[in-house]
Protein backbone atom coordinates (compact mmCIF):
# COMPACT_ATOMS: atom_id res chain seq x y z
CA UNK A 1 0.00 0.00 0.00
CA UNK A 2 1.95 3.42 -0.88
CA UNK A 3 1.34 6.76 1.24
CA UNK A 4 -1.64 7.89 0.86
CA UNK A 5 -2.75 5.78 -1.56
CA UNK A 6 -6.20 5.93 -3.61
CA UNK A 7 -8.45 2.98 -3.55
CA UNK A 8 -7.61 1.34 -6.90
CA UNK A 9 -3.94 1.30 -5.54
CA UNK A 10 -4.43 -0.80 -2.92
CA UNK A 11 -2.55 -4.59 -3.53
CA UNK A 12 -4.14 -7.34 -1.48
CA UNK A 13 -3.48 -11.17 -1.86
CA UNK A 14 -2.75 -14.35 -0.12
CA UNK A 15 1.52 -14.86 -0.84
CA UNK A 16 1.49 -18.17 0.09
CA UNK A 17 0.85 -21.08 2.86
CA UNK A 18 1.45 -18.27 5.74
CA UNK A 19 1.78 -20.72 9.06
CA UNK A 20 -1.17 -23.61 7.83
CA UNK A 21 1.91 -25.83 6.98
CA UNK A 22 3.95 -25.28 10.07
CA UNK A 23 0.94 -25.27 12.27
CA UNK A 24 -0.19 -28.85 10.46
CA UNK A 25 3.53 -30.43 10.60
CA UNK A 26 3.85 -29.19 15.29
CA UNK A 27 0.09 -30.83 15.44
CA UNK A 28 1.43 -33.63 14.17
CA UNK A 29 4.34 -33.69 16.07
CA UNK A 30 3.06 -33.49 19.41
CA UNK A 31 -0.33 -35.78 18.35
CA UNK A 32 -2.45 -32.74 18.42
CA UNK A 33 -1.04 -31.33 22.02
CA UNK A 34 -0.06 -27.80 20.42
CA UNK A 35 -1.41 -26.25 17.08
CA UNK A 36 1.17 -24.15 16.40
CA UNK A 37 5.17 -23.63 16.88
CA UNK A 38 5.16 -21.13 19.91
CA UNK A 39 7.83 -18.54 19.46
CA UNK A 40 9.44 -20.41 16.98
CA UNK A 41 11.48 -23.08 18.88
CA UNK A 42 10.73 -26.20 17.26
CA UNK A 43 11.88 -24.74 13.54
CA UNK A 44 15.24 -22.85 15.41
CA UNK A 45 15.97 -26.48 16.34
CA UNK A 46 16.03 -28.02 13.17
CA UNK A 47 17.77 -27.83 10.04
CA UNK A 48 15.95 -26.55 6.64
CA UNK A 49 16.00 -29.04 4.14
CA UNK A 50 17.30 -27.42 0.88
CA UNK A 51 15.71 -30.05 -1.76
CA UNK A 52 12.43 -30.41 -0.63
CA UNK A 53 12.38 -25.81 0.30
CA UNK A 54 13.27 -26.33 -3.87
CA UNK A 55 10.13 -28.21 -4.27
CA UNK A 56 7.88 -26.35 -2.27
CA UNK A 57 9.48 -22.99 -3.48
CA UNK A 58 7.95 -24.67 -7.07
CA UNK A 59 4.25 -24.98 -6.50
CA UNK A 60 2.19 -23.20 -9.14
CA UNK A 61 0.27 -21.25 -6.63
CA UNK A 62 3.05 -19.02 -6.17
CA UNK A 63 3.39 -18.17 -9.77
CA UNK A 64 -0.08 -17.36 -9.97
CA UNK A 65 -0.81 -13.60 -10.33
CA UNK A 66 -2.90 -11.77 -7.76
CA UNK A 67 -5.68 -10.81 -7.16
CA UNK A 68 -5.33 -14.23 -5.66
CA UNK A 69 -6.33 -16.24 -2.26
CA UNK A 70 -5.84 -19.93 -1.08
CA UNK A 71 -6.43 -21.36 2.05
CA UNK A 72 -6.82 -25.09 2.84
CA UNK A 73 -7.46 -26.35 -1.49
CA UNK A 74 -4.08 -25.55 -2.23
CA UNK A 75 -2.00 -25.80 1.72
CA UNK A 76 -4.35 -28.49 4.18
CA UNK A 77 -4.19 -31.95 5.32
CA UNK A 78 -3.25 -33.49 1.79
CA UNK A 79 -0.73 -31.09 1.03
CA UNK A 80 0.84 -31.85 4.72
CA UNK A 81 0.31 -35.59 4.35
CA UNK A 82 2.46 -35.71 1.34
CA UNK A 83 5.11 -33.69 2.87
CA UNK A 84 4.72 -36.36 5.53
CA UNK A 85 5.18 -39.23 3.35
CA UNK A 86 7.67 -38.13 0.96
CA UNK A 87 9.89 -37.04 3.83
CA UNK A 88 9.46 -39.56 6.41
CA UNK A 89 13.33 -39.76 6.84
CA UNK A 90 13.69 -36.05 8.08
CA UNK A 91 13.12 -35.55 11.59
CA UNK A 92 10.26 -33.26 12.55
CA UNK A 93 12.15 -30.27 13.72
CA UNK A 94 13.80 -30.26 10.16
CA UNK A 95 10.44 -30.18 8.45
CA UNK A 96 9.30 -27.49 10.45
CA UNK A 97 12.45 -25.47 9.93
CA UNK A 98 11.78 -26.07 6.58
CA UNK A 99 8.45 -25.16 6.33
CA UNK A 100 9.03 -21.51 7.87
CA UNK A 101 11.68 -21.10 5.52
CA UNK A 102 9.16 -21.62 2.96
CA UNK A 103 6.45 -19.34 4.23
CA UNK A 104 9.30 -16.54 4.71
CA UNK A 105 10.45 -16.86 0.81
CA UNK A 106 7.22 -17.33 -0.48
CA UNK A 107 6.54 -13.71 0.83
CA UNK A 108 10.04 -12.51 -0.06
CA UNK A 109 9.18 -14.30 -3.93
CA UNK A 110 5.26 -12.37 -3.40
CA UNK A 111 6.76 -8.74 -2.63
CA UNK A 112 9.38 -8.93 -5.41
CA UNK A 113 7.45 -10.41 -7.70
CA UNK A 114 4.04 -8.34 -7.39
CA UNK A 115 4.42 -5.66 -5.08
CA UNK A 116 7.84 -4.05 -5.34
CA UNK A 117 7.73 -3.54 -8.73
CA UNK A 118 5.24 -0.84 -8.56
CA UNK A 119 6.59 1.40 -6.13
CA UNK A 120 9.25 1.92 -4.00
CA UNK A 121 8.61 0.08 -0.30
CA UNK A 122 10.34 0.65 3.15
CA UNK A 123 8.73 -1.44 5.07
CA UNK A 124 6.55 -4.90 6.04
CA UNK A 125 4.41 -4.78 8.68
CA UNK A 126 3.75 -8.48 10.19
CA UNK A 127 0.60 -9.08 11.93
CA UNK A 128 -1.45 -11.82 13.33
CA UNK A 129 -0.08 -15.29 14.85
CA UNK A 130 3.46 -15.61 12.65
CA UNK A 131 4.40 -12.24 14.42
CA UNK A 132 4.62 -13.97 17.56
CA UNK A 133 6.92 -16.53 15.60
CA UNK A 134 10.47 -15.46 16.32
CA UNK A 135 12.02 -18.17 14.18
CA UNK A 136 9.68 -16.94 11.17
CA UNK A 137 10.91 -13.46 11.62
CA UNK A 138 14.23 -13.85 11.41
CA UNK A 139 13.86 -15.68 8.08
CA UNK A 140 11.52 -13.34 6.87
CA UNK A 141 14.17 -10.81 7.70
CA UNK A 142 16.86 -12.88 5.99
CA UNK A 143 14.57 -13.26 3.07
CA UNK A 144 13.92 -9.84 2.72
CA UNK A 145 16.82 -7.45 4.07
CA UNK A 146 16.07 -4.31 1.88
CA UNK A 147 12.65 -3.76 3.82
CA UNK A 148 12.57 -3.16 7.55
CA UNK A 149 10.15 -5.68 8.89
CA UNK A 150 7.65 -4.43 11.97
CA UNK A 151 5.12 -6.02 14.03
CA UNK A 152 1.74 -4.20 14.04
CA UNK A 153 2.07 -3.80 17.83
CA UNK A 154 4.83 -0.65 16.67
CA UNK A 155 1.76 1.14 14.76
CA UNK A 156 -1.08 0.77 17.91
CA UNK A 157 -2.42 -2.71 16.99
CA UNK A 158 -1.70 -5.74 18.65
CA UNK A 159 -0.81 -8.54 16.47
CA UNK A 160 -3.28 -11.11 17.72
CA UNK A 161 -6.15 -9.00 17.36
CA UNK A 162 -5.43 -8.30 13.69
CA UNK A 163 -8.26 -10.57 12.18
CA UNK A 164 -11.12 -9.07 15.29
CA UNK A 165 -10.52 -5.61 14.04
CA UNK A 166 -10.80 -6.07 10.75
CA UNK A 167 -14.13 -7.96 11.09
CA UNK A 168 -15.09 -5.47 13.31
CA UNK A 169 -14.02 -2.52 10.70
CA UNK A 170 -15.87 -4.33 7.65
CA UNK A 171 -19.28 -5.08 10.36
CA UNK A 172 -19.02 -1.61 10.87
CA UNK A 173 -19.04 -0.44 6.79
CA UNK A 174 -21.76 -2.88 6.33
CA UNK A 175 -24.16 -1.29 8.69
CA UNK A 176 -23.34 2.03 7.34
CA UNK A 177 -24.23 0.83 4.01
CA UNK A 178 -20.58 1.63 2.97
CA UNK A 179 -18.63 -0.62 -0.09
CA UNK A 180 -16.04 -2.25 2.32
CA UNK A 181 -14.28 -4.66 -0.43
CA UNK A 182 -11.73 -3.59 -3.08
CA UNK A 183 -11.99 -4.89 -6.22
CA UNK A 184 -8.37 -4.28 -7.09
CA UNK A 185 -7.76 -6.86 -3.71
CA UNK A 186 -10.75 -9.63 -4.47
CA UNK A 187 -10.90 -9.34 -8.42
CA UNK A 188 -14.75 -8.28 -8.21
CA UNK A 189 -16.18 -6.48 -10.65
CA UNK A 190 -17.14 -3.55 -8.71
CA UNK A 191 -17.33 -1.84 -5.37
CA UNK A 192 -19.97 -3.83 -3.03
CA UNK A 193 -21.18 -4.22 0.76
CA UNK A 194 -20.51 -6.85 2.27
CA UNK A 195 -21.89 -9.23 4.44
CA UNK A 196 -25.67 -9.24 5.99
CA UNK A 197 -26.71 -7.77 9.21
CA UNK A 198 -29.24 -10.14 11.21
CA UNK A 199 -30.78 -8.93 14.12
CA UNK A 200 -32.09 -11.22 16.88
CA UNK A 201 -35.40 -11.24 17.92
CA UNK A 202 -36.50 -8.58 20.66
CA UNK A 203 -37.59 -9.34 24.11
CA UNK A 204 -41.51 -7.98 22.76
Amino acid sequence: MPANAAADRVLGFDSGPGNMVIDGLVAHMTGGREAFDHGGRYGRKGKSADELLARLLDHPYLLTPPPKSCGREEFGRPFLESILKENAALPPNDLIATATRFTAESIAFACRRYVMPHNVYEEAIVSGGGARNDYLMEQLRAAIPELSIKESDEYGLPAAAKEAASFALLANEAIHGTPNNLPTVTGAARAVVLGTIVFGRTSQ
